[in-house]
């Protein structure tokens, strides 16, 4: 440890870990987790546009910042409380509720306490780990539960050697790093897809963040990291563009020489945010998010260490601008729900699911879905004006459902949750709505109704991976049946008919496809065309979605 680290930490040592202390290790670790954001984002067990773990904590810890960022409190647990509340309402897909149960857990052990010491330590992490089991239904080893677990577990094995807070973090993070890279060898799926858990390392980068911040390291760029060009995600950046991010560039060049990656991240972090660095193949990708004035900086800059092979810019102002203009035009009238009836709220990924949606009766819908999970507030905000309070919920999808469990408990309506993993489960479940019948009795049909439905999804790889003895290229298109992946062809009509095959299509009654935004009309039709031609004496629909990443949605019934 170098002197000025010393010095530092002797610092911290006498001083007590009050609120305000406690508020810089939140902000240090948010700030830690951001920047390494895109890390925790590639650890993807499928090879499917929804790798956005990272983004769905750094947006939950973004929501616990907000809640605390303008408090005074010297009293450590009245903040601890504080930053549990703002993750809770911040909460989105399941690692983010689960981060949220963390921080319950953290602040619950922490109450009425002016500050936090050793043991003090020790037994929040030691409730934070308590919570989050019981808030999960059937928890699974292998993920951020077990990463909390093995955090408690070194927390209390370390008040056998010190008492001091400090040093019991630095064990942690320490016990966190190990925890977080043994958990292939707990979860086989973990393993089959040659990643560690996404969301037990959001967790190791938020207490890594931390300690970084006792220790006086910096917090404003990555370690300097390559990632392999199979794992770059650089779709869905839109949601994460910060003011002056103008451009986005990707520019794939062979250097010259050897790179010298820490220079090199070094004048990238002068020009713009968002880097990201990939390779394969004696080949380089560099991503950034620029200015408009920086937005051939990247690229001249690129030329002087090697042979530039391609160059993308995009304009990220007039991509949002396209998206405002887009949900304008796409405006759905939802059901006039009276006092007393049941409102269903409905969340969609795309502007023509939505309309369907709306038409079988719900009352309100949250947009999201894959790589765009709804936080908790966001769910709560859709029924809570609502004059009524008879709800029921539709996830629709698997990383959904938790958030809607926490709206649900944050509130005194009587909220039923329908846990449709699909929105071929969400439309049929809906095909059960009585407005005016008992809340309880009809989610219980609607329940009973997401059996009823197969759910096929079409889609391209976005790494090469193999999985359940499906082999999988990044760039194939690949199919997924309730949620598996099932196979992969060499088109999407290819695709379509596999998927088909396998859902026994043949022994069912109606067919309904959703096409994607990415997915031109005519080729919809075309692909549709095909099916009909191999499934004559079934009934089959052919619907705009508008759903992102997704060519198709299809529902089988």
């Amino acid at each position: 440890m170098e002197l000025d680290t010393q010095a530092r930490l002797e610092r911290f040592k006498s001083m007590p870990i009050d609120g305000q202390a406690l508020k810089k290790l939140v902000e240090a670790g948010l700030t830690w987790l951001k920047v390494n954001q895109q890390t925790v984002n590639v650890l993807n067990v499928f090879p499917v546009p929804d790798g956005d773990t990272g983004t769905n904590m750094v947006l939950t810890m973004q929501s616990a910042w907000s809640e605390i960022d303008d408090l005074g409190h010297r009293n450590v647990g009245q903040m601890a409380a504080a930053v549990s509340q703002g993750a809770l309402m911040g909460a989105r897909g399941n690692s983010g509720v689960i981060l949220s149960q963390l921080w319950r857990g953290f602040a619950r052990a922490l109450h009425k306490q002016e500050t936090l010491d050793g043991p003090s330590l020790a037994r929040a992490f030691a409730e934070a780990r308590d919570t989050a089991y019981k808030g999960v239904v059937r928890p699974v080893e292998g993920t951020i539960l077990t990463v909390a677990k093995d955090i408690a577990s070194a927390a209390e094995s370390a008040l056998n050697e010190t008492q001091d807070p400090f040093e019991i973090l630095a064990q942690v993070v320490t016990a966190a790093d190990a925890s977080v890279e043994y958990t292939p060898e707990l979860l086989p799926v973990l393993k089959q897809a040659g990643v560690v858990d996404a969301g037990g390392k959001g967790l190791y980068f938020i207490l890594e963040g931390m300690l970084r911040y006792v220790y006086g390291q910096p917090l404003d760029a990555p370690l300097a990291t390559v990632q392999p060009l199979s794992t770059m995600i650089l779709e869905n950046t839109l949601e994460s563009i910060e003011a002056g991010q103008d451009f986005e560039i990707v520019v794939d060049f062979v250097p010259a020489m050897p790179l010298d990656l820490p220079k090199f991240y070094g004048e990238l972090e002068g020009i713009g945010t968002s880097i990201q660095v990939g390779e394969g193949d004696g080949m380089y990708r560099m991503h950034i998010h620029v200015p408009t004035e920086n937005r051939y900086q990247p690229i001249d800059f690129v030329m002087t260490l090697g042979t530039v092979t391609k160059v993308a810019i995009e304009n990220l102002i007039a991509q949002m601008g396209e998206i405002d203009r887009k949900a304008s035009r796409d405006r759905i009238e939802l059901a006039k729900i009276e006092p007393g009836q049941i409102a269903v709220v409905s969340v969609s990924p795309g502007a023509g699911i939505s309309r369907v949606f709306a038409s079988l009766g719900a009352a309100a819908i949250v947009e999201g879905g894959q790589t765009m999970n709804p936080s908790t507030q966001e769910i709560l905000s859709a029924f809570e004006n609502l004059p009524t309070d008879k709800v029921i919920i539709l996830p629709n999808n698997k990383n959904i459902i938790l958030a809607a469990q926490a709206a649900r408990d944050v509130t005194v309506k009587k909220v039923q949750i329908v846990p449709s993993r699909t929105i071929p489960q969400g439309l049929a479940a809906m095909m059960q709505l009585n407005p005016d019948g008992d809340v309880e009795a009809i989610a219980a049909k609607m329940t009973r109704a997401l059996d009823e439905v197969t759910t096929g999804e079409i889609t391209i790889a976005t790494r090469s991976v193999e999985i359940d003895d499906v082999a999988v290229e990044k760039g194939q298109v690949i199919a997924l049946m309730n949620g598996s992946l099932v196979l992969s062809a060499a088109s999407v009509e290819q695709a379509c008919l596999g998927l088909l095959e396998k859902a026994n299509a043949a022994d069912h009654e109606l067919i309904t496809l959703f096409y994607g935004e990415d997915l031109a009309a005519t080729e919809a039709n075309r692909i549709v065309d095909l099916i009909r031609a191999a499934y004559p004496s079934q009934e089959i629909e052919l619907q705009y979605g508008g759903q992102p990443h997704y060519q198709f949605i299809i529902s089988v019934e």
